[in-house]
This record gives structure tokens, sequence and C-alpha cells, in this order.
């Protein structure tokens, strides 16, 4: 792996902290220290203005606009891609002295300094702004989102003159007037702003999708009202003098209310959104700037006594993970309706804000053990969007629901035909998302709620889109596309057919377990669904039949039909100068040879780990291993997770380096994008599954914790059968115990054990190879 780390952030294990500007990083660090509470995201710009390179990024999640492209003629083809638009920056200032306004492109300062604080989710920045008249002046500028009532925030200002008196302006307001990136314009409509002595308000909504966004904010501080701000026909805001005193801390604060609507999936009509418009800035009375700001620290302090993971002996991983928990937590814990967690989260425009095949494998397994509401209400999107599955089925000459490999409100956004026809692992990943919280979880009423309708849907593609050889021996699937994404319409890929399997299985399960438990209801589903015996029998001799390309003799699974017999490709003798390869190798060189993007085979091997033995996964894991480039930043964690559960405990390390501090360190070059999201729940998966070894793909979950050379100890807590179990590791084994006491059974390196709140310490026990 021919990735090097850009290190430029102080190594804590609480804090990311910057010392000093450097304008060649502030797009980097824009991403990093971006804040989310699920409902809104905005970026670490400077809310006092910036001329240099930057994205002034504030998102809503599910507020989207829409760009419809030429027609093709081909059935099937999208041509209407869906994105998250950028809205409004409720943080917008800007600070003059003697008609000199701060910027840091252009003004001198010195002792610049941005502290993130992990533990609180409080982002503080400060520095010494020297005008041309050589006043110096100490600004500290501090924001939050409130993660107890996403609808608020708040913002501070502290100004401290150090060798002068005199009056400073501060222009603050609400600005609609910036433009979205991706497409270069601003596609937002004003339809009203108001201000008053201390307050002001604002309501926009995108020129297409008609979605709405209101914000009103409160200011407070040491301060005199001048007058409106007259800066845009799209911002509105106030005019303040501050009357500084040498040496004198003065402040200026804010809170401020956001609220969207974007019409689809919410139970709230437009009517009852103007409403809450009305009342919003008075509602702001009640609230302290201060009092916001520990109840946000305590909701943090309560979330980080459940999820932390403390690392012994290596800081900065111990930095690195925290950083990808607190993004796990600010990007999503289940407080909307309808949300979804995009590839950048709500940190960047990179993939439009679109929510992927991998929210269900690797970002569900972070939020069943730590947040279980918001691993309901990630499967719950897919519930509210199967009408439109179906319709995309319809669209691709399949029965029942197709789910689109990028969306952001359901519809299929992805208008590359390859990936947004061939690829069926978003709807087997629905599939296994509902099995995996099940199986977790035990909560069969969500299943039979609200898993039925989608597993029997998902069933009817299954059984539509693939077919029979040629001599009907068996079934499988043609001109598809896998995981790996370096192969295109090719035949059986080896996961899709065995996530198709599994799927079918499930499906068939679950039908026969509300079957017996529920006989009067039965046959109301068999009749509301339109199932009949018939076509059951038929899924289940699809899945019987399914084929599943697999070599007897050395135990490996074949990708794909024929996959054994293409032009080998040595990954490492690539020059690293050609990386990534989708901007300097052609479409159709990438396509022509055994080389692998990301985990395919090794995928199914994980996900379904209790099926395979050890020898099997040793013997794929060396096949595919070393055809594999991890051009995708969610591929190494699964490399190191098979490599530790193996007994390839250097090669797992190795695989991890950069799993944690991905966009910390810029490993991809391209942070500045916004943050890998799904990535970071990866580099959860890395410690929990990898190293505490932890299993939950069985009927009880499993442990077989290992620990790096380099490492003293390390804990990490996982919320199961209505507790949250501790697991401890350090050099001489590991403890496990339930933080409040309940009883609960697991195994622990294939023994059963019933833990409880005292702690039992067991030795490592280690797999001969």
């Amino acid at each position: 792996m021919a990735k090097i780390a850009d290190k430029y952030f102080v190594t804590d294990p609480w804090n990311i902290i910057e010392e000093g500007f450097n304008p060649e990083y502030s797009s980097v660090s824009e991403s990093i220290f971006s804040l989310g509470n699920e409902y809104m995201g905005v970026r670490g710009y400077f809310e006092e203005g910036y001329s240099g390179k930057s994205l002034i990024g504030s998102y809503f999640n599910g507020i989207y606009e829409r760009q419809e492209g030429e027609r093709s003629a081909y059935k099937g083809m999208v041509n209407i891609t869906e994105f998250m638009v950028n809205s409004v920056n409720w943080l917008y200032l800007r600070i003059k002295i003697d008609d000199e306004i701060l910027d840091l492109s252009n003004s001198k300062i010195k002792d610049f300094k941005r502290v993130l604080n992990l533990y609180t989710g409080v982002f503080t920045r400060s520095f010494v702004w020297i005008t041309k008249s050589g006043k110096e002046i100490f600004l500290e500028f501090e924001r939050y989102l409130c993660m107890m009532d996403a609808h608020l925030a708040g913002q501070k200002l502290e100004i401290k003159p150090l060798n002068f008196s005199g009056d400073i302006i501060i222009e603050a307001g609400l600005d609609f007037s910036n433009p979205h990136e991706m497409v270069r314009e601003n596609l937002w409509n004003l339809e009203d702003k108001k201000t008053d002595e201390l307050s002001c308000r604002i309501l926009g909504s995108t020129i297409g999708t008609k979605q709405k966004v209101f914000s009103c904010c409160k200011f407070s501080g040491d301060m005199t009202t001048m007058g409106d701000l007259k800066a845009s026909s799209k911002i509105v805001g106030k005019i303040f003098r501050v009357s500084l005193q040498e040496g004198k801390v003065s402040t200026f604060k804010r809170i401020v209310k956001n609220i969207s609507w974007n019409g689809a999936r919410q139970s709230r009509s437009l009517c009852e959104f103007y409403s809450e418009c009305e009342t919003a800035l008075s509602s702001l009375e009640e609230y302290d700037y201060e009092f916001l700001k520990k109840s946000s620290a305590e909701w943090w302090k309560n979330t980080w006594d459940i999820s932390d993971i403390e690392i012994k002996g290596d800081e900065l991983n111990q930095q690195g993970i925290r950083y990808c928990i607190f993004q796990m937590h600010q990007t999503y814990h289940g407080v909307q309706e309808g949300a979804v967690i995009g590839a950048k989260g709500l940190t960047g425009e990179a993939y439009s804000g679109n929510t992927f095949w991998d929210t269900e494998t690797y970002c569900l397994p972070f939020y069943i053990f730590n947040n279980v509401k918001a691993a309901k209400q990630l499967l719950m999107f897919r519930y509210d969007t199967l009408e439109e599955a179906k319709k995309r089925a319809k669209e691709l000459d399949c029965e029942g629901a197709f789910y689109p490999i990028a969306t952001i409100s359901g519809k299929e956004c992805c208008t590359l035909w390859q990936h947004a026809s061939l690829q069926l692992q978003a709807t087997t990943a629905v599939a296994y998302g509902l099995w995996h919280y099940e199986n977790v979880t035990k909560d069969k009423e969500f299943i039979y709620t609200y898993g039925i309708p989608m597993l029997i849907e998902i069933a009817r593609m299954l059984a539509s889109r693939g077919d029979w050889n040629n001599d009907r021996t068996y079934y499988g699937y043609y001109g598809v596309m896998g995981p790996d994404e370096f192969q295109m319409m090719v035949n059986n890929n080896c996961y899709t057919n065995y996530l198709g399997k599994e799927t079918l299985d499930y499906t068939l399960q679950v039908l026969n377990q509300y079957r017996e438990t529920r006989p009067d209801n039965y046959d109301n589903i068999l009749e509301k669904y339109n199932l009949t015996k018939t076509e059951l029998d038929y899924w289940q001799k699809i899945s019987e039949k399914m084929f599943i390309p697999y070599d007897e003799e050395r135990k490996i699974y074949e990708q794909h039909e024929g996959f054994f017999h293409l032009p080998h490709v040595d990954v490492d003798k690539i020059p690293t100068t050609d990386f990534p390869l989708y901007h300097h190798w052609t479409y159709d060189r990438i396509y022509r040879n055994d080389m692998i993007k990301q985990p395919d085979v090794l995928m199914f091997l994980f996900l379904y780990n209790d099926r395979f033995s050890t020898d099997v996964i040793k013997k794929n894991y060396e096949y595919y291993t070393p055809r594999c480039i991890h051009e995708s930043s969610l591929s190494p964690s699964v490399h190191s997770i098979l490599a530790t559960q193996i007994g390839k405990d250097k090669v797992a390390y190795d695989f991890f380096g950069f799993a944690t501090r991905m966009d910390l360190d810029n490993y991809n070059r391209n942070t500045h994008e916004g943050l890998h999201t799904t990535s970071i729940a990866a580099a959860w998966m890395n410690i929990v599954y990898g190293f505490g070894g932890m299993r939950s793909d069985g009927k009880m979950l499993k442990f077989a914790p290992s620990i790096p050379d380099k490492w003293e100890g390390y804990s990490f807590c996982v919320t199961y059968a209505g507790d949250t179990i501790k697991v401890l590791i350090d050099k001489s084994g590991a403890s496990f115990h339930t933080l409040n006491g309940t009883n609960v059974k697991i195994k622990v390196y294939q023994k059963e054990y019933t833990i409880n709140g005292n702690e039992i310490k067991l030795p490592f026990v280690f797999e001969e190879e």
C-alpha cells in the first residue's frame, strides 16, 4: 500500500489541535474541524470571511437539489442526480477596525491555534490580529452544535485589545448567498427575511426541489446595535459596535435555531413547518448560550461513557479512533426522520451527500453496538423508500425492489449505468442489515412489521434478476458487477450469488417464523403481498441451486466465472504516480485483468464469518490480498480484520496503520473534499472486530481478543442484550463485565461464559494456523 501520512495536527488523546496557520492546508482543516449533529453540519471555515481558497459549507440532512441530464435512448439509464445542497451560513461574521476588515488571507496575525475538543464537542480558534496601524487584538472564536436539540447551535467571539482602547465593528447575520461548489451557482430563492433589535431570521427555498430551510438567531454580549446589514439580497443581519478597553475581554454571542423541511418522508406538513418558523425566534428566549454548551457537553460525556475506545501506548491511534467515534456520532444518532449517512457525512459535497451500500455493511454495525435507536432509523430509511426501489426494479425489467447504488431521496442517483444497473449489493445489503440487526438485537417485532415488506420485494427482485444456466442445473446472476468494481458485466460474481442465497434463505426463515408464532395473521401476509406457495417454493429452489464458484481442491472461491484465468497484474509494481488509477488508466484497461479494487470474496467471508473455517479464510486471504490495490478507503480494514483472525498480526497492524487516521493525516490527499464517513466506521470495526475478535454473525456474540505488539492495552464497549459490555485487553489477557450488572451470555475463544457486573479475566488463546 503506497499511502503515506501527511501528519500535520498535534497528537493529543482528546483534542485535534492545529498550531499555526498554513493556507496550503486550510481546506483540509475545514473538513477536519467540521461539526455536525445529524440534522445539520458545518465545515470548519472562517466565519469572519476568507478570500483564500475555502468551501463555506453548511448542510442539512435530507435537503437536496436535483439536476437533470440528457435522457438516454436506452431503457434503465439514469439521467437525474440529486445532491445535498449547500445552505445557509448561520455563522456569518465580518470584523472591522479603523476601516480594516479581518481576513486571514491578507491580515497579519500571530499565535494562531485551532482546537476541536472531542470530549465536549466544542470547537475553538484563536489568534492575535495585528492591524496596519499596529493595534493588537486577541480574538477567540467558539462554536458548537447542540446534540440534545439538533435544531440549535451556538457561536461566541471573545475580543481582548492588547495595546489600545477603542471601537470594533461586527457585522453578524444569516447568509443564503453562497454558491454550491459542484455547480458553481447559488441554488436558493429567498422567501422572507426580518430583523429586530437583537435578532434576525431568514427563510430560503431551493430553486428546483422547493425544499425549505429557516434560520433565526438571537444576539447577546457587550455591544450596541448600529443598524441592519445590507450586504446582499440573500443576507439578513445586524451591525454592532463593541467599545473595547485595553486588557479587558468583551464578548459577542448568538444562539441559532435552524429548521428544515424537504416534504418527503416527514410527518409534518408545510403549514406545520411555517408554524414552527413563526414561533422559533421567540422560543430562543428560553435558552442561554452557556447552558446549551454545558448540556451538549453532558450529552457527549454520557455518550463517551459507553462508546469510548481507550488505547494505551499509542497516542497517535488513540487520537485517531476517538476522532472516528466522534464523527460517527456527529454524522448520525437517530434524531431525524428520513436522514441518511452520506459518504462524506455533512462535511463536504463529494459523492453529493448520497448514501451507498456501505451504510448497511460498514456503518450499521457501529450503531447496532453503540446506538440501537440510530440503527433502527437507518433501516427505516430503506423501508420509507421501498416504493422508489420498486419503481427502479421495473425500470430494470425486474420484479420486486431494486435499491439504488447511490441515493439521497430513494431514487437512483448514479448516472454510470455499470454501477446503477449491474450492482445488486445495495439491495442485498439492505437484507443483510435487517438480518444483522435482528441477529444482534432479537427485535423480531421490527422485522415482522418493517422487514417483511422489504424482504419479500428484495426476494422477488433476486428471483427475477438472475437466471438458470443452459441446462437448468443451477441458478446465478449474469451481467453483474460485484463489490470489486474493477470487473463489469461478469457472470456469477461469487459475492452477488452468495448474498443472493443468504437473502432468500433469510426471507423464507422470517416468513416461516412468522407463520409459527402468528398463524392467525400469516394468511393476511400472504394476501397483502400476493404471496403464493408456488413463489415461496421457487425461492427455495433458487437458493438450493444457487451457483457458488468454488475450487474444492484449493478451497478458494472464484470471484466470478473465469476470474482464475484472467491476465495477472503484479500490483506492487504499479508506480505510485499511477494512483489513483481512475485518473491515470483508461477505464477498459482497469477492467481486463485480475487486479481488485476492494474486497469482494473476502467481504462475504467477513460478513458471514461464522460459516467458514479458519483454513478457508486463510487460503482465500492469501490468494486475493496480493491482487488488491485498495483503491477504496473501505478496503484495508476488512483485510486487517481477517489477517488478525488467521494470525497474521504484523500484516494486520500494517493494514490498520492508516485506518484511524486516514483523514487526520490526509492519506488519500483528498480530505479537503470532506471526511470518509464509512471508512471512519470501518476503523471502529478494525479495532472491535479485528483486534477485539468480535463476531456478531453467529447465534451468540463471540470474542477472540489479541493485542498489537506496540500497544500496552486497550478497551472498548458494545451495547448488547440490554446492557453495555466492557472489554479490557492488556498483555496478560482480556477481561469482560457488564456496566449495569446484567447477566449476559457470550463466547470467548469458542467457550461460553455468563458475564455480569463482576469482571472475569481470561488468558489469550491462539488458534494454530
